[in-house]
């Protein structure tokens, strides 16, 4: 069997249960460990000089192959495009967009760099399964230094309509390098739509009956792949840790009232403004809800060091004070906003002993913690999910109450009709939602693309299936 391959532009250090990088990095791992393979990548580290060749080490069966980045690549690449440029762009929020020139630059010479120094460790029949919007090139990198090998690459964030793209100024040239791989995953329909509707509009391009398209000159697959988590896993960890201080000290604070839990990285796509003010908005139109319910966001600090992040922070920590200053008394406070990390296990925790999951953003390729929290539950108590329609999740979770988070309003008559639910209809809920998550977990987003990454002419072999599910992480 070929072996699996995967690129990313973080390989971060994986401690099952302990904090990690993102639900990008937890995913890959989870999808990589059973099937075995190389994971290729920047190890987080600066160093003065470029490396020339990457670093090994093995765990179990998976070899990370790991490489710094020097100051002016972390500037350019990372900063710069990639989440400058990128980032924002890809999440409808062009009005914070920055791009420069020696930014793009520097994006293509670390994509060209990341691919000459995999390419002596591939062997002739490796699948490569690149991931996200840092590596859009990396294929176009690959080809142009003669690796031949399959190529498939997946976004995990949205991708944009084509009026919002050609707002990056290499559009072209970005769409052009994706079409060098074989084989181009999307979280959603729409967003495969998005990028197809590209290609047939702005590059002449001619979609096929099977799902292939032809453009610029090659004819790649495109497809939907909704990621997953292991639902029953995160069941486990979510009782796992039931006497654990911080769940007691969260119980002790709470004196019996309902809680309202969200967990996100601290980023401007979450939405997390516009939930405080419709937090507001609840407790301004029902006062009786003032006293019985608290309202707990976990935001872990993120690229701090990013155009845009500080001052979001500031917004955020504005909101919450001016919130608390209207409605806390001596014995209550409603709302507790917490720069922090927690375990894996602990944030399952808290979503289990809450009533309600409170998961908004503005855009969203998919939002694994929208899924995490339904997995969480209690299946005889469950909480109930308020979920942002722009979330791809949302497409799945039709047991969730669905929300535009740009309707204040909206948002805090649907806090309002979650925090009333009846004990029927939310089990109702939460048992389809459950069969969901368990139809589409992790191993079927990793085995479905790798079956359709696979040359035509083995692609109807079986992936090998997990049987023994570990845990996906808290997603960004």
């Amino acid at each position: 069997m070929s072996r699996l391959v995967i690129v990313s532009n973080r390989v971060a250090p994986i401690t099952e249960g302990k904090p990690t990088a993102g639900g990008l990095a937890i995913g890959v791992y989870e999808a990589l460990k059973d099937t075995g393979g190389m994971w290729f990548g920047w190890n987080g580290e600066i160093d003065a000089e470029p490396a020339t060749v990457p670093e090994i080490a093995h765990r179990n069966n998976v070899t990370f192959a790991t490489v710094p980045l020097t100051r002016r690549d972390y500037n350019t690449y990372y900063r710069g495009f990639s989440n400058a440029t990128l980032w924002p762009t890809f999440h409808y929020r062009d009005d914070l967009t920055r791009y420069q020139r020696d930014d793009y630059n520097g994006y293509r010479h670390v994509n060209a760099r990341f691919a000459a120094l995999l390419a002596p460790l591939l062997e002739h029949d490796d699948l490569i399964w690149v991931h996200d919007y840092h590596l859009l090139p990396f294929a176009q990198a690959c080809r142009q230094i003669g690796v031949q090998q399959r190529l498939g690459f997946f976004l995990h964030i949205p991708f944009p309509s084509p009026q919002v793209l050609m707002t990056v100024p290499p559009h072209e040239a970005l769409v052009r390098a994706m079409c060098e791989y074989d084989l181009v995953g999307f979280q959603t329909e729409t967003d495969r739509t998005a990028f197809t509707d590209y290609l047939v509009r702005h590059a002449g391009a001619t979609l096929h009956d099977d799902g292939t398209v032809t453009a610029f000159g090659r004819t790649l697959r495109t497809g939907v792949y909704p990621i997953g988590v292991y639902p029953d896993e995160i069941a486990q960890q979510a009782t796992a840790r039931a006497t654990v201080k911080h769940i007691l000290d969260l119980k002790q604070g709470l004196q019996d009232r309902k809680l309202i839990m969200s967990v996100d990285r601290l980023d401007y796509s979450k939405g997390m403004l516009e939930r405080f003010r419709a937090f507001e908005r609840l407790l301004e139109l029902w006062p009786n809800q003032q006293g019985t319910v608290s309202f707990v966001q976990v935001a872990p600090p993120s690229r701090s060091d990013v155009a845009g992040y500080g001052e979001i922070r500031q917004q955020l920590e504005t909101e919450a004070g001016h919130i608390n200053g209207r409605f806390s008394d001596l014995a209550w406070t409603p709302l507790r906003y917490i720069n922090k990390r927690y375990a894996h296990e602990v944030l399952m925790s808290f979503f289990r002993a809450s009533q309600v999951g409170y998961v908004t953003p503005l855009r969203d390729g998919m939002n694994l913690v929208a899924k995490e929290y339904v997995a969480s539950q209690d299946p005889a108590d469950p909480g109930v999910l308020v979920l942002s329609c722009f979330a791809g999740a949302a497409q799945e979770l039709d047991g969730a109450l669905i929300v535009n988070p740009y309707d204040i309003d909206g948002m805090a008559e649907a806090l309002r009709t979650a925090l009333n639910m009846s004990l029927s209809e939310r089990q109702t809920r939460h048992a389809s939602m459950m069969a969901t998550l368990r139809e589409h977990n992790l191993s079927t987003w990793r085995n479905r693309f790798i079956a359709d990454l696979r040359p035509p002419t083995t692609a109807a072999k079986p992936a090998l299936l997990r049987t023994q599910p570990a845990a996906a992480s808290v997603d960004g």
